[in-house]
Parts: C-alpha cells; sequence; structure tokens
C-alpha cells in the first residue's frame, strides 16, 4: 500500500522555504502523515512512503551526512509527534521536513546520491523513448524529441520539471490505449480498472479498507468544461454500495476544480479510506455489495462498476 498512495498525484510546483528545497506537498501526503500518527499505516509504511516521495524528487532534503548511531530502535516520538502536528496544521512544513532530515541522517530514510538519482532519471527516460520508437503516433514522436531535448538541460531542477511535464503527456495517451472509456457528455473519462497504475484495494492492518483510483478525463466539446469537487461533502464524485455513499479521503482537484479546455486531458486521483472530516465519510467494505464509482457532474452522471467483489 506505500507505493500505492505514495503514486496519488505528482502535480510538482517548485517551492522554497529556509534551507530545504522541495516540490508543493500535496494534501494527501498530510493524511498519509497523519494516518501514521494516529495508527493507521504502519512505521515502516510511512518511512517507505517518505523515501519514495524523495527519491522521485516530490520532496528534497539537503545534503545530510549519516551518523553512526544505532537506528534499530525507530523512529523517535517527537517524530511522529511532529507528522501528526503537521496533519493538522500546527506546525510548518519547514518544521516536519526537518524531521524528515534527522530520520536521514539516523539512516532511517536511505537517500540516494545525487548522481545515481541522474543516472537513473536518465536511464528510465532513454528507456522510455526506446520502448515508444517505434510508435507511428506523430504526437508520440514531437514528445519523444521534447523528452530528448528536457535531458541536455543541465540544472537538475529544471530538467526534472522538464521530464516531468513531458513524460506526464506521454503517460495520457498511452493511459487512453489501454482504458475503458465512459463517456458523460462532453467529457470522456478513462480508466484501466484495479491493479493498475494507481488503481488498488485492499485491508490495512489495522483493519481500514483503503481504495485508490486514478482516472483521465479529456473534454472531447468545444468548450471549456469544468470537473468539480471542492469537498468531500461538496464533489461530484464518490463510491456508492447500493445504499451508502463513501466521500473520498484524499484528491488532488486545484481548489477545487478541473478546468478543461476543449481538446485537453488531465488524470485525477482519488483516495478513500479514513474520515478526513469535511462531511467526509470512512469507506467501509462489505464483500456482499457491488461497488460503483459515480460521477454526478452538471453536464451528466454515470455508475462506474468498481469490481471490488
Amino acid at each position: 500500500m506505500k507505493t500505492t498512495i505514495a503514486a496519488i498525484t505528482t502535480i510538482l510546483l517548485v517551492a522554497s522555504m529556509g534551507s530545504y528545497a522541495y516540490a508543493e506537498t500535496p494534501s494527501w501526503i498530510k493524511n498519509n502523515a497523519g494516518w501514521w500518527a494516529d495508527g493507521t499505516i504502519s512505521e515502516s509504511e510511512f518511512l517507505s512512503g517518505i523515501e519514495f516521495l524523495i527519491a522521485d524528487g516530490i520532496i528534497q532534503v539537503p545534503a545530510t551526512a549519516v551518523s553512526a548511531n544505532d537506528s534499530s530502535e525507530g523512529v523517535p516520538a517527537w517524530v511522529k509527534n511532529n507528522a501528526g502536528w503537521w496533519a493538522d496544521g500546527t506546525i510548518s512544513d519547514s518544521d516536519f521536513l526537518g524531521g524528515i532530515q534527522h530520520l536521514v541522517a539516523v539512516g532511517l530514510i536511505s537517500v540516494a546520491s545525487s548522481s545515481s538519482s541522474s543516472s537513473s532519471s536518465d536511464e528510465t527516460m532513454s528507456s522510455v523513448v526506446e520502448s515508444e520508437s517505434t510508435s507511428d503516433n506523430p504526437e508520440l514522436t514531437k514528445l519523444q524529441s521534447e523528452l530528448e531535448a528536457c535531458s541536455e538541460i543541465t540544472k537538475a531542477y529544471k530538467r526534472l520539471d522538464c521530464e516531468k511535464a513531458v513524460q506526464k503527456q506521454i503517460d495520457l495517451i498511452s493511459y487512453k490505449s489501454d482504458a475503458s472509456a465512459f463517456e458523460v457528455g462532453p467529457i470522456t473519462y478513462y480508466w484501466k480498472g484495479l491493479n493498475s497504475d494507481g488503481n488498488d484495494f485492499e485491508i490495512s492492518p489495522t483493519g481500514q479498507p483503503i481504495l485508490t483510483l486514478r482516472m483521465l478525463a479529456e473534454n472531447n466539446s468545444s468548450d471549456v468544461q469544468s470537473l468539480n469537487c471542492t469537498s468531500p461533502q461538496i464533489c461530484s464524485y464518490d463510491v456508492w454500495d447500493g445504499s451508502k455513499a463513501f466521500k473520498y479521503s484524499g484528491m488532488d482537484f486545484t481548489s477545487g476544480q478541473i478546468v478543461l479546455n476543449p481538446g485537453d486531458s488531465r488524470e485525477f486521483n482519488m483516495l478513500f479510506g479514513p474520515n478526513i472530516g469535511y462531511g467526509g465519510t470512512e469507506f467501509e467494505y462489505d464483500a456482499s455489495k457491488s461497488y460503483h464509482f459515480r460521477i454526478s457532474e452538471g453536464f451528466g452522471s454515470i455508475n462506474i462498476p468498481l469490481g471490488l467483489e
């Protein structure tokens, strides 16, 4: 589950605070910190998730010397307290990242060297270009050229931003080719189904069902369209079991909307699990029931079977 949770949404806006450089932290990461603090997910799941975020460039910590201290005692209580306080807004991002740097220093979180990260990134991008090189799709061919041009950028953060933006467009095209299409008025939703990248269902060690969904929405009209979800209580998207609606625990709608210009496409992610408040609900699972992802927008509605049975 740690990788699945960490995989949800990667819209990266570079920011800085004090001596730390990091991308804008998606709200679902704060959810993870809160779940660790209250015992919903384990310490190892949280640490692996943070390690993933650092490796993927979503969080960066300054170069930190690893001490010879024994890390076998696990995470200090104050770091776990920080996670809970950060999740509820009591402390700042920089205070929380100070705790993460401590975990790096004592060896509880490993951070690859910049040279190995760069090598890994270059290798990944090279493999993507190679795998797509035989495509006859003109749009993919253009994007492959742009991806190669990104690798020539010498500044690491600029190169990363360039690569991620282009790679996202390539992923969108690939997503459509592998997914089922659901037409709802002017918007077509594409879904790959469970057990695909970003789509998972399982029960946590504490017994909490956790469902993650990733979909692609494409505007096929000649007008600007908006997908709307401002809070768990006021959202055009939920999960329905035939008698009860379950509200999200995490999502990546920007300011409650995803605005799509004519012809635009965008992936969005939603997570259903613990109740985060604001009119939310705790996700429940009953194997005897059929679950659907409900879309109830002003421009149309549909129930997409999830196949959790």
